[in-house]
């Protein structure tokens, strides 16, 4: 998928954000390389100072690639790929250079150093380019709306498809069929897909456990769409209902609807994370998780909803999911889940599946 533009008024923006004492920035991480210069390799960092061009640096398994898809960027050829943009920001006379110190492990930070034989001051230069990214634009919307479309489409297919005697790991390739008929690349992630008293363990990993009637169906799920990741949880039960299946999926229900509605901008993600908890411990229950995250080009992505996180608001073109969830151990649990485009005017729900206790 070949660059249009955006990337060059992101790379604008990374630069804006940097402190002035800072040069530059070299960038490391996958997705904000991706971000910034529309190149999709595994092995790739870019380069962005005040005063020179911008330089994305890649192997040779990527130099094609890399023409292609970030043609409007200079492409370097080195399989030390932030060490050789060291050398180039030295090169250039550039002195002190933020580097990303969330990403960069103490062993390859102590190779950039001597790459510019010291005349580079690297210096932490925090998450700029994550702070861009949980605010989406048009393009990055849409790749999340197809996203989330498909999910929905996956879900509606592999209902039909759940039946007493089927193991976890059959609903799991089951939905991974369904990913892929409704036009994903392929999951999000390893869909969570959880049985009976499975349910009650928050990121169960699908076993050979059999479906049985009168079984609570967790499903945690996503589909991924040009590199932009969906996610949405739906609780079923095979067979009818009992009466505590009943009242814990209405419980979450209740709880995610209000939790939903109230996701617009100006609001603070650990205040909704707090009203999240303080309505699950009233009803009797433990806490397991926060509330939700963001969602883009990773799964899990600023911003967080969590009792953890910063005090900035959520604003319009934000992605995040709300997902409360209940769990029994021993029983079963529910949770419900929908990615949530935060807009101008309060929010929109991407993910449309029924959220109501489904019966089969």
């Amino acid at each position: 998928m070949k660059s249009d533009g955006r990337p060059a008024t992101r790379r604008t923006a990374a630069l804006a954000a940097l402190p002035d004492d800072l040069d530059g920035l070299l960038v490391t991480r996958t997705e904000n390389v991706r971000y910034l210069s529309g190149f999709t390799g595994s092995n790739g960092a870019v380069l962005l100072t005040r005063e020179d061009a911008p330089v994305l640096c890649t192997d040779g398994r990527y130099v094609l690639q890399a023409a292609g898809e970030a043609p409007d960027l200079e492409v370097l050829e080195a399989s030390r790929v932030a060490a050789a943009l060291v050398e180039r920001a030295a090169a250039s006379g550039r002195r002190r250079l933020g580097f990303e110190a969330h990403h960069v492990s103490v062993e390859l930070l102590r190779t950039l150093g001597p790459a510019a034989d010291g005349r580079v001051e690297l210096v932490p230069a925090g998450r700029p380019v994550e702070r861009l990214r949980a605010v989406k634009d048009a393009a990055e919307v849409g790749a999340l709306r197809r996203a989330c479309a498909a999910t929905d489409q996956a879900f509606e297919a592999v209902l039909i498809t759940l039946s007493a005697g089927m193991t976890e790991l059959d609903a799991e390739w089951a939905l991974l069929s369904a990913l892929r008929a409704a036009g994903a690349d392929g999951p999000s992630f390893p869909s969570i897909v959880a049985f009976g008293p499975n349910a009650a363990i928050p990121h169960h990993q699908p076993s050979d456990r059999r479906l049985a009637d009168g079984d609570l169906v967790k499903l945690d799920f996503g589909a991924l769409v040009d590199g932009y990741h969906a996610d949405m949880t739906r609780t079923v039960v095979i067979g009818s209902a009992s009466g505590w299946q009943r009242e814990l999926h209405a419980e979450v229900q209740t709880i995610q609807a209000d939790l939903a509605d109230a996701v617009a901008p100006g609001v603070v993600p650990a205040h909704l994370d707090a009203e999240m908890r303080s309505r699950i411990t009233a009803a009797g229950h433990p806490v397991a998780h926060g509330l939700g995250h963001g969602v883009g080009l990773e799964i899990h992505e600023d911003p967080f909803l969590t009792d953890g996180s910063p005090a900035a608001p959520l604003e319009a073109g934000m992605v995040v999911t709300i997902e409360p969830g209940i769990y029994l151990a021993g029983r079963g649990g529910v949770r419900i889940e929908d990615s949530i485009l935060v807009t101008a005017d309060g929010h929109e729900s991407l993910t449309t599946s029924p959220r109501e206790l489904v019966e089969i």
